[in-house]
């Protein structure tokens, strides 16, 4: 079984609108919305991961981020640890740099039916700290 550890950035603006993207359309969880992020390297500490996956997928560079939340989630055919970061300063003006769209949402409007499930209790947990 696969095992991943994964760095997520919630962007999060003065409006609390949160950036969000699609995933590709072959991706595991293919069209879900999701926080951007991806996959820690041997060697890497997760806020290292953090800060190089948002540069490289929605070209911003943290400047500080919090430790929001970490799960860990089973799937039929994997296993994954989420580190949730949340960032609120940074660098650039995020987009979709791989060719996904992306998306300033309020962050009322989060649904999570549009998310994979293991970022349910993520957006339940954002929208009761607002």
């Amino acid at each position: 079984m696969k095992t991943l550890q994964i760095a997520v950035g919630i962007i999060r603006n003065a409006e609390n609108h949160i950036f969000i993207t699609q995933r590709d359309a072959n991706a595991h969880m293919a069209n879900k919305w999701e926080f951007p992020g991806g996959k820690i390297e041997l060697g890497e500490t997760p806020e290292q991961a953090l800060i190089r996956e948002l540069q490289e997928e929605v070209g911003i560079t943290p400047q500080g981020a919090t430790l929001f939340d970490k799960l860990e989630y089973q799937f039929p055919d994997r296993h994954i640890t989420l580190w949730f970061w949340l960032v609120e300063n940074w660098e650039g003006e995020p987009w979709g740099k791989e060719g996904q769209p992306g998306n300033w949402v309020a962050l009322e409007t989060l649904d999570a039916d549009k998310f994979p499930p293991a970022n349910a209790p993520v957006i339940t947990r954002l929208k009761a700290c607002r």
